[in-house]
């Protein structure tokens, strides 16, 4: 009885303080600290990111093989929404050089589990359940217009046609949509669970009332992580090598300044 009293009267934990006050230079400032943070620990950002290149070459090389179009697009498309989940390693890594504690890979690979409570394991299933859905809308955008081309679901060629242009532009808008709700729910949920022992609803809530209240910064801190990363696959995936080490290092700063 006891207990249960004490267990009453333990107060609650206080919400996170979101800061309302992020400016354009913050951006700059955490890209330059995630640069610094990939030039004094390349071994964990060329790993990561040779782990996300290896994954997009898979993809790429079986959705030729299977001589589906239909699903190599969407797959394209929709690959840097895995982005947040493979950065989990660079945050913690930026963690540890921050506090000035060792850095070593079991610590490194243990972020993924968090603090032992799978908070950030639901985020990767949430994560996939993401990936997944896109890929079926994604599918049945290009094959219903497609379909209309009168050239048949199998044919790059069929993106020169009206019909092919305007699945460009309906599938980008749907896409748009999504990739930035989950930008939303992931830009400070992830790192923010690194980091501190709460569950994983709370994370998002908070990463939602970041990118609400910093709606500007916020979007363009968005548009500078699609650019980037997009220009990074274009040769082979090979930029990832560094772009994708250098934009996760750099949100763990962001996520710094914009979560006290």
């Amino acid at each position: 009885m006891e207990t249960l009293e004490q267990d009453k009267a333990a107060p609650m934990p206080a919400p996170p303080q979101v800061a309302g006050d992020l400016a354009w230079g913050d951006l700059a400032h955490a890209l330059a600290a995630g640069w610094r943070d990939f030039l004094a620990m390349p071994q964990f950002g060329l790993f990561f990111g040779g782990v996300y290149v290896l994954a997009g070459l898979a993809i790429g090389w079986a959705a030729l093989s299977a001589s589906e179009p239909g699903w190599l697009i969407p797959a394209i498309a929709g690959f840097p929404l895995v982005a947040p989940f493979i950065a989990v390693g660079f945050y913690e890594a930026s963690r540890r050089r921050e506090l000035g504690e060792p850095l070593s890979w079991r610590a490194v690979f243990g972020a993924l589990r968090g603090h032992g409570d799978e908070q950030i394991l639901s985020m990767g299933v949430i994560v996939f359940v993401a990936f997944s859905f896109w890929m079926i809308v994604a599918h049945g955008i290009f094959a219903v217009f497609m379909a209309e081309s009168g050239m048949g679901g199998d044919s790059l060629a069929a993106l020169g046609t009206p019909a092919g242009l305007m699945m460009l532009v309906v599938g980008s808008a749907v896409g748009a949509v999504m990739a930035f709700a989950f930008y939303a729910m992931t830009v400070i949920s992830l790192p923010m669970l690194v980091e501190r022992q709460v569950d994983f609803l709370t994370a998002i809530i908070t990463s939602f009332k970041v990118v609400r209240t910093n709606f500007a910064v916020m979007i363009g801190w968005a548009a500078i992580i699609a650019a980037l990363l997009f220009a990074a696959m274009v040769p082979a995936f090979l930029g990832l090598l560094v772009a994708l080490p250098v934009l996760g290092h750099a949100t763990w700063h962001l996520y710094r300044r914009a979560v006290k």
